[in-house]
């Protein structure tokens, strides 16, 4: 890279507004929705798809509500005429759905664009020519007023051959390719000569479509650029506004949505950004930033997983882990931090007396695009003593004291760095179930036991346990039935020990659900260990608790 870029590269030009309305106002419905998965998108693959991946990807648009498709540049292959011809000769096409097809002004592929058309209820033509400078100048070297002339006269010979056949829905749209870096005034010139040929009305609907071909400034930039287009066209309410974001600098998505607020009606772009070099906008990222905001987008994608795996399919490339709301790591928190503060959010939520959605670091329900919670929190080494508790109580109801959280995470940090790697859902509650004695054969295992309450509110109680194979006969008295079981137990293996701390809770809300009981011990120099049981018998599951916190410092 150059130590002095300037040397190389200039900023690109600001646009004289000085009373920019922009930048106050807020977006409160969603725009028109056109997908061009199937044409910019198709057209940007390595291994562009075939008929039958084509179609699976069209019904996945239907499905997911978009009403404006782009389908093909049916004059640029024969494959792409062969799909348009398949979705009309196969009635694919639902009568509120209008069909968009592309075409450069050549009266050759205009006139082919038509055939491939014949038959179709609605569809929209796009026309389109560049116009910025450095196209004129290098590529095509031609005029300012030759590339007017160009598109008057390829907009005459489509409004022609719309007149032709009336018995179809036609509406024109016209792209000034590389809008985002033409003279802004004469973006407008060449736009207001084709407008004059079409003269739209709502009998000849027109739309006026704006692109950032290529991304050469902020996004700012791209508003005013926008703005200054809407403020000045004569015919503006008579067209509607399009644009077509790509993403060079990194910033479709908010090019996009700043293009909203300065005027633009519709957008255009792709599932998950697919597109030519780094890609068009994300039309699910940009669905979804308006749904977090309360708006509505008429698109539905509550079934992600689905959408992702389709489009990954029908285009051959992953959508990227950490990819906004598809990723499979978008909604997961490994950090010890950021999992408590998600397990405190979702216990406010339990009890909170409002419907708006507040979970720290989440700004989108998981469930409303169809996953579960349990990809939220993953346990790793980073993790803190929140991601094991919330993997616990998400999957097996429990909810264990904050003590025992911070002395399993302990555990959990020391497996996770042994292996260094990520710990399964599974390998967590393996591993709470081996350090605390959630286990068939415990080495303390209660066998048996009748507790009787005395009249002078002492429990009396006897039980016979197994200990590394032994059995073994307790009697013992105390002010509780587990005060008098640990009595017992100290006097027949001689130590000393007390309980320091003891909880309970039912994991399911039905009469006859099983319980859980957690209980720590501690000895004479202060060393403390847990143990919990499940139980039908909240009495057992206590006891046998105890015996488990208890094994640590007993030798039989």
């Amino acid at each position: 890279m150059l130590n002095n870029p300037s040397l190389k590269y200039k900023a690109h030009p600001p646009v004289n507004i000085s009373d920019r309305q922009w930048p106050n106002n807020t977006l409160t419905h969603p725009p028109r929705w056109l997908s061009t998965d199937l044409r910019d998108g198709n057209q940007s693959l390595a291994e562009p798809m075939d008929n039958a991946r084509k179609m699976k990807f069209w019904d996945l648009l239907i499905a997911c509500g978009f009403r404006e498709i782009e389908v093909a540049f049916p004059s640029a292959s024969q494959t792409d005429f062969d799909f348009v011809r398949s979705l009309i000769e196969g009635k694919r096409i639902p009568e509120n759905v209008n069909i968009q097809v592309l075409t450069q002004a050549r009266e050759d592929l205009i006139t082919r664009t038509f055939e491939s058309l014949q038959g179709v209820h609605q569809a929209t033509v796009h026309l389109y020519n560049a116009t910025a400078p450095l196209f004129r100048e290098i590529v095509f070297r031609q005029t300012r007023d030759e590339i007017v002339q160009l598109a008057i006269g390829a907009t005459r010979q489509i409004r022609r051959l719309c007149e032709a056949s009336p018995e179809t829905n036609w509406t024109f749209q016209y792209s000034p390719e590389t809008f985002c870096f033409t003279e802004p005034e004469f973006a407008l010139q060449i736009c207001e000569a084709v407008a004059e040929v079409w003269e739209p009305d709502t009998s000849r609907p027109m739309i006026i479509n704006l692109p950032a071909t290529v991304e050469v400034s902020m996004p700012n930039v791209y508003a005013d650029q926008i703005e200054y287009f809407c403020r000045h066209f004569s015919r503006r309410q008579q067209v509607c506004i399009s644009v077509h974001p790509h993403n060079d600098r990194g910033t479709g998505i908010a090019c996009a949505e700043l293009a909203l607020l300065a005027g633009a009606e519709r957008v255009e772009g792709c599932l998950f950004g697919n597109g030519e070099r780094t890609g068009n906008a994300d039309l699910v990222t940009l669905a979804l930033n308006l749904y977090t905001q309360g708006i509505s987008p008429g698109l539905d994608f509550s079934q992600m997983k689905k959408v992702v795996e389709v489009v990954e399919e029908c285009n051959q490339l992953p959508v990227a882990p950490r990819h906004p709301y598809a990723g499979e790591l978008v909604f997961t928190a490994f950090s010890g931090s950021h999992q408590d503060a998600i397990k405190k959010g979702f216990a406010a939520r339990q009890n909170a007396s409002d419907a708006f959605w507040q979970v720290p670091y989440l700004p989108l329900d998981p469930a409303d695009v169809g996953c579960s919670y349990e990809a939220v929190i993953r346990v790793n080494s980073q993790s803190g003593k929140s991601g094991a508790a919330w993997l616990l109580e998400q999957n097996h109801n429990l909810i264990l004291p904050r003590p025992l959280q911070q002395a399993f995470s302990l555990r959990v940090q020391k497996e996770a760095e042994r292996g260094e790697k990520e710990l399964s859902q599974m390998a967590v509650w393996n591993l709470f179930r081996q350090a605390y004695g959630v286990v068939d054969a415990p080495l303390l295992r209660l066998k048996e036991y009748v507790c009787n309450n005395q009249p002078d509110q002492r429990t009396v109680l006897s039980a016979e346990i197994i200990c590394q194979g032994k059995k073994l006969s307790l009697m013992g008295e105390g002010n509780g039935f587990l005060s008098a079981a640990l009595t017992a137990l100290c006097r027949e293996v001689n130590t000393e020990l007390e309980i320091v701390s003891y909880q309970e809770h039912t994991l399911g809300k039905r009469s006859d659900s099983r319980s859980v009981a957690y209980v720590c011990c501690q000895d004479r120099t202060g060393r403390c260990a847990w143990g919990v049981s499940i139980d039908s018998d909240i009495t057992r599951a206590s006891l046998q608790a105890m015996l488990n916190a208890a094994a640590d410092f007993v030798t039989c």
